[in-house]
C-alpha cells in the first residue's frame, strides 16, 4: 500500500490545520464527491491519504458492462486490496499523522450484498472471515448523501468512461443500502451531510462551512444540512 501524502503538481500546499481527529473517513455512494473532498481535507490537515485504487481493479470495467458476469471477481479484488491497505494502516503509527480515507471497510460487505447472489455472498463471507481484517476505527465518518439524479449528473460530468455504463437502478439500490447501513451504524461518530446543494470543491464558502463541522469534536450522529440563500 502507498499512502498519498503530497499535493499534486498543480496543487498548493496549505498550512496544516489542527483537528481533534487522527483518522477521518469520507463515505457515500459513487459520484457524491468523496475523493475530491478527501484530497482537499488532506491539504488542510497535512494528512496522509488512504485512497481506493479503482483503476487498478482489472474487473471493474467488465462489471459495469455486465454486472452478473463479473461481480464476484470485482468484489474479491476490492476486498483483498482494501484489506491490505487497512492492515498497513493498522501497523503504522496513527498518532504520527492525520489520515483521511475515501472508504471504510464495511462498505465492502455493503457492495457485496448488493451485487452478489446468495451462493457467491456465502463464499465471499468465508473469504472475509478468513482474512481476519483488524481495521482501525475512525475518529469520524463523514457520510455524504445526494439524490440519484445528482449522482448521475456528477458521474457524467467527471467523464470516467466505464462509469458512464452505471445504471440508475444500481445507484438507487446503492443509496438505499448506504442509508440503511448508517441508520444503524454506531461504531464511530458520524456526520451526515446533505451534499446535493453544496460544492465543497468548487465553492470556497461551502468548503469552509463543511470544514468547520468536520473539525468539531464529535460523539454519536450529527447532521449538516446547509440551507442556500434563496434570494
Amino acid at each position: 500500500m502507498t499512502f498519498d501524502r503530497t499535493p499534486g503538481d498543480d496543487e498548493v500546499a496549505e498550512p496544516a490545520m489542527p483537528t481533534p481527529h487522527r483518522y477521518v473517513v469520507i463515505e457515500g455512494p459513487i459520484g457524491v464527491g468523496k475523493t475530491s473532498l478527501v484530497r482537499r481535507l488532506g491539504r488542510n490537515f497535512g494528512s496522509e491519504l488512504v485512497l481506493e485504487q479503482d483503476a487498478e481493479n482489472p474487473f471493474l470495467e467488465r462489471f459495469y458492462r455486465n454486472p452478473r458476469a463479473a461481480a464476484f471477481q470485482t468484489q474479491l479484488y476490492f476486498l483483498f486490496q482494501r484489506s491490505r491497505q487497512l492492515q498497513d494502516l493498522r501497523q503504522s503509527d496513527l498518532f504520527e499523522n492525520v489520515r483521511v480515507a475515501d472508504y471504510m471497510l464495511e462498505k465492502d460487505r455493503l457492495f457485496a450484498r448488493l451485487t452478489l447472489d446468495d451462493e457467491e455472498f456465502a463464499l465471499y463471507e468465508q473469504v472475509y472471515e478468513r482474512l481476519a481484517i483488524d481495521a482501525p476505527a475512525p475518529d469520524l465518518i463523514v457520510y455524504l448523501q445526494a439524490p440519484v439524479d445528482v449522482l448521475l449528473e456528477r458521474i457524467a460530468r467527471r467523464g470516467i468512461d466505464y462509469e458512464q455504463q452505471i445504471e440508475r437502478r444500481y445507484l438507487e439500490r446503492l443509496t438505499e443500502g448506504y442509508a440503511r447501513f448508517f441508520l444503524e451504524y454506531d461504531a464511530a461518530p458520524v456526520l451526515i451531510v446533505n451534499a446535493a446543494e453544496i460544492d465543497p470543491i468548487g465553492n470556497e464558502a461551502d468548503y469552509q462551512a463543511l470544514l468547520a463541522e468536520i473539525v468539531r469534536p464529535r460523539k454519536g450522529r450529527h447532521y449538516f444540512n446547509p440551507l442556500k440563500n434563496l434570494l
